[in-house]
């Protein structure tokens, strides 16, 4: 099979079509190719912790779905899926309201796994969370767990 054009955006198919978490935290893909993917969201009370500010789990969340779109639209073409093996991410800032935004590129895109990095800014652009993340590349019909991909 053939790569991807890194230039084709896939963020309407995938917002069209957006699984049960992205849907519940409102995320909106604005650009999806396989060079880059970026998404922002409105920060709600489902959002908030108990201070108030964004759980930091809600950043983990959106830095992994970032990486995992990115990752499987390079792994496509070869007729494999991604999953998560890692995700590190750093809190910088804390946040309340507002609109954040979060842009992902790869680090290395290995047939067997792929390493993508992800940043979300703030309206002001200032870094609120940063965030690595290490896929492996499935082959059509491995078995995960008793589900084959």
């Amino acid at each position: 099979m053939t790569p991807l054009d890194p230039q084709a955006d896939f963020a309407e198919t995938f917002n069209a079509n957006r699984d049960g978490w992205c849907e519940a935290n409102g995320l909106r893909l604005i650009r999806a190719t396989a060079d880059e993917v970026e998404a922002e969201w409105e920060i709600g009370p489902v959002h908030r912790q108990i201070y108030g500010i964004v759980h930091g789990g809600v950043h983990c969340g959106v830095i992994e779905t970032i990486a995992s779109f990115g990752a499987a639209l390079s792994a496509m073409p070869r007729g494999q899926s991604v999953v998560g093996l890692e995700n590190h991410t750093t809190f910088v800032r804390a946040v309340r309201s507002g609109t954040l935004r979060a842009k992902g590129r790869p680090l290395t895109r290995g047939r067997t796994t792929q390493v993508w990095e992800v940043t979300i800014t703030d309206e002001s652009d200032r870094l609120v969370a940063t965030g690595r993340v290490r896929l492996l590349c499935l082959d059509a019909g491995t078995e995960l767990a008793g589900a084959k991909v």
